[in-house]
C-alpha cells in the first residue's frame, strides 16, 4: 500500500471538507491509502508555540510524512489571491527535503478554497504549485475530461479542486466541488501508481 499525503492548513473548515473527499478519491483506487496531515497556525506572538498535536483532526506533518509519501495533495485558503500563512510557514522549512530531493519525481494536485467565485482560487492553485515544480514534482490538474468541470457555476478549476464559501464562509462545499475533488484525488492516485511502476 502506497500513501498518499493529503497537506493541508485549513480556518474554516472548507479546505478540510475538500481534503476529505480528495482523500476518498485516493482511497478508491487499489493499493493507495491517503495519509492525511494539517499544519500548524502560525502565531504573531513569537513565543507561542502550538502544542505537539493537535487537539482535534489530523495529525501535524512531519518531514518523514514527506519523504515516504507516493504523491502530494496541497491544500490552502485563499489568502489575497496566495496560500495561507501557516502552509507556506511550512513550505518555507522543506529546505532539506529540496537538498535530498525527497520529492522529486513525484505526482502533486493542489486545492483551495475562497469566499468568492473570483476570490483568486486560481491564483492560490498556481501559487501552490511554485514550490512544488522547484522540489520537482509532477503536477496533476484536473482534466476536462470531467464533466463537471465544464458545466460547474460553483468551484473547479483545471488547475486543481476548489470551493467557493461565500463572503460569510457559510456555503458548505457542493456536491460537484465534491466530485471534482473525488476526481482530483483518484486521479492523483492512478497517476502516483503508474509513476511507481
Amino acid at each position: 500500500m502506497a500513501d498518499i499525503l493529503v497537506l493541508y492548513y485549513s480556518q474554516t473548515g472548507a479546505v478540510r471538507q475538500l481534503a476529505t473527499h480528495i482523500a476518498r478519491g485516493i482511497d478508491s483506487v487499489a493499493g493507495m491509502s491517503a495519509r492525511v496531515r494539517t499544519v500548524p497556525k502560525v502565531s504573531t506572538v513569537t513565543e507561542a508555540v502550538a502544542a505537539a498535536v493537535p487537539e482535534t483532526g489530523p495529525p501535524y506533518v512531519t518531514s518523514a510524512d514527506l519523504r515516504e509519501c507516493a504523491g502530494l495533495a496541497l491544500g490552502s485558503p485563499t489568502r489575497f489571491g496566495n496560500m495561507a500563512a501557516p502552509l507556506k510557514y511550512f513550505i518555507d522549512g522543506t529546505g532539506g527535503e529540496w537538498m535530498n530531493g525527497a520529492l522529486a519525481g513525484k505526482p502533486a494536485s493542489v486545492f483551495t478554497s475562497s469566499s468568492s467565485m473570483h476570490g483568486g482560487n486560481e491564483s492560490t492553485l498556481l501559487s501552490m504549485m511554485l514550490p512544488l515544480l522547484h522540489h520537482g514534482m509532477v503536477i496533476v490538474g484536473v482534466p476536462y475530461t470531467e464533466a463537471a468541470l465544464s458545466t460547474t457555476d460553483q468551484g473547479g478549476t483545471p488547475y486543481g479542486a476548489s470551493h467557493v464559501a461565500g463572503a460569510d464562509g457559510s456555503k458548505v462545499v457542493s456536491d460537484v466541488e465534491k466530485s471534482l475533488a473525488f476526481a482530483a484525488g483518484k486521479r492523483l492516485a492512478m497517476i502516483a501508481g503508474k509513476l511507481a511502476t
